[in-house]
């Protein structure tokens, strides 16, 4: 019996010692995790998290938002100025600004970076859409070595915020981009002393499916108040652990630092913060969406009646009242998260508005609309004006626990007014294909990213955008949605700030009344950090390193 007790005390001696020389080798680190390896190391053709929570690090803008105030804040550009026209803008560039390979920053490698790759036809990047103003570029002039010029088609007030555009280095990349070869550049299989930044770390070590460390960058520009280089951490690792179980075990037992919990998680870890020394973060609401949206396409793949109950107005007021968005918060996020109405809330700042149309859970209500609209019931069976039984089916992602809660309870609820209704989880390449492409879908349980910009969302909101997904083109001929084109036409032309949340707000309220999305409920966003931070300051839209290079480790 001894042999049983002996080996795993001799595990436990190693591990202890191994766990001791690893505190000892990872001094001053941060250590993190990810779900996946990344996809690139190239910002300008990224798509996916996987490859931007490593680039952030690494790469700088001319600008940054401030993830507390939301406000926009000078960054490898020290100012700027404006013409009266509002169109022709020149940024000041910092002079003692360095790559991290000790080559200097100049006006040469932003004007490369949107002349050569940005607006680079042959290179697939999302940024091109982005910097493309009704259909025309910007004209992007070099002054002199540090001053840039751009010029404007048109008024574009999201300008500002736009410019966290990463800047890449003309010298190490200008020779690839003319053999044309930027495309699989600066792929997971590069030498990592090629990925050249101006960001406070460069990269270090990328082992796929284990870990990417992360090093200060020794030619960084920013000093503290007594002028001591930042930032003051000097590495990051993160670990690459696929499973979410796996990762809150990890930070249990102090592998990792820091990690985004849900709500479930919060009541497996609370009672340990001061045992295992670490502090939940309850910051509030997600910037993200999760909605019920109907197909109201003319060409949709489903028959023409059920077309007819989609694009009735009395039919979606029925369903937004059906919605038991406190259920969702209970059952789904753990008490933590909010009744969602519209596509923006309360942690998007500014453009919020709050005077928006809100459903409450009320089936009575519903049944009211239902009259309204000629339903009518047989024996607790709902049947439209024609005879038609209301029965449909709604899909939502198959790899997504919690959509597939809410759709249960909304499925529960939709029966309670005699609907049938079937609920089908797909993989989400399909479900893509199927809302996008072809069009042979009924109901859709699904999410959307969001931000403090309006201006981001032109892709869903214009009828000519490419997640329209509900009535593409606009071929409905609804006075409404020309209404939201001519908002998201015209939001981006006044300076104004406060013109501007007029022109937001009516879009809000509109979306509100017309419900082309059925919003449900936000899940808050929540963050355990272990007690070994000084200069934190977590937020929803900052996350919690937004401040990285101020940020210090306790000794």
């Amino acid at each position: 019996m001894k042999k049983y007790f002996i080996l795993p005390f001799i595990f436990l001696l190693f591990l202890c010692g191994c766990r001791k020389e690893r505190q000892k080798q990872f001094k001053n680190t941060l250590l993190l995790s990810t779900s996946s390896d990344p996809k690139s190391f190239n910002p300008i053709i990224a798509k996916e998290t996987s490859t931007t929570v490593i680039t952030n690090f690494v790469f700088e803008g001319l600008t940054k938002i401030n993830g507390v105030t939301l406000e926009v804040e000078p960054l490898l550009a020290e100012k700027w100025s404006v013409d009266k026209s509002g169109k022709i803008w020149k940024f000041y560039l910092r002079k003692d600004v360095f790559w991290n390979d000790g080559k200097k920053f100049t006006a040469d490698d932003v004007v490369f970076t949107f002349n050569n790759l940005i607006y680079n036809d042959d290179i697939p990047t999302s940024s091109r859409d982005i910097f493309t103003i009704e259909g025309k570029k910007i004209e992007v002039k070099k002054i002199d070595d540090y001053t840039v010029e751009f010029i404007l088609p048109e008024i574009f007030a999201p300008f500002l915020q736009l410019l966290g555009q990463e800047i890449l280095p003309k010298h190490k990349l200008e020779k690839i981009v003319i053999d044309g070869k930027f495309s699989s550049s600066w792929g997971v299989n590069e030498k990592v002393e090629n990925i050249v930044g101006t960001g406070p770390y460069k990269i270090k070590e990328y082992r796929p499916g284990e870990w990417i460390i992360l090093e200060k960058n020794p030619f960084y520009w920013r000093k503290d108040k007594d002028g001591v280089q930042l930032p003051y951490i000097e590495r990051i690792v993160f670990q690459i652990v696929p499973d979410p179980n796996m990762a809150i075990l990890k930070f249990r037992i102090g592998e990792i630092d820091a990690i985004s919990i849900r709500g479930q998680d919060y009541h497996i870890l609370k009672p340990l913060e001061k045992s295992k020394n670490f502090k939940i973060y309850d910051v509030g609401p997600s910037l993200g969406t999760d909605f019920l949206a109907f197909n109201q396409n003319i060409d949709a793949k489903i028959p023409n009646y059920k077309k007819e109950w989609f694009s009735d107005i009395n039919f979606r007021k029925c369903i937004a009242h059906a919605i038991d968005r406190e259920a969702i918060i209970k059952n789904v996020y753990a008490n933590f998260g909010s009744p969602l109405y519209g596509p923006m809330n309360k942690s998007c700042g500014f453009f919020y508005n709050d005077k928006i149309i809100k459903y409450e859970y009320d089936l009575e209500k519903s049944r009211e609309y239902l009259k309204k609209g000629g339903y009518k019931w047989n024996n607790n069976i709902l049947y439209d004006s024609k005879g038609n039984r209301v029965e449909f089916t709604i899909i939502t992602n198959s790899n997504n626990f919690e959509r597939i809660q809410i759709g249960n309870i909304i499925q529960n609820d939709l029966e309670k007014l005699g609907m049938k209704v079937n609920l089908l989880p797909v993989e989400f390449n399909t479900l893509v294909n199927k809302l996008t492409i072809t069009k042979d879908w009924e109901g859709v349980i699904i999410g959307l990213t969001g931000g403090i910009e309006p201006h981001g969302g032109k892709n869903v909101w214009h009828s000519k955008g490419q997640l329209h997904f509900w009535n593409f083109g606009n071929k409905k001929n609804y006075n409404w949605e020309k209404e939201i084109d001519f908002l998201f036409e015209t939001g981006t032309k006044y300076l104004n700030p406060n013109k501007r949340k007029e022109i937001y707000d009516r879009w809000q309220l509109i979306v509100s009344e017309y419900l082309p999305l059925i919003y449900t409920a936000n899940s808050n966003v929540i963050y355990a950090i272990r007690n070994k931070f000084e200069n934190l300051k977590v937020t929803v839209y900052g996350g919690i390193f937004h401040n990285i290079e101020e940020i210090k480790i306790k000794e």
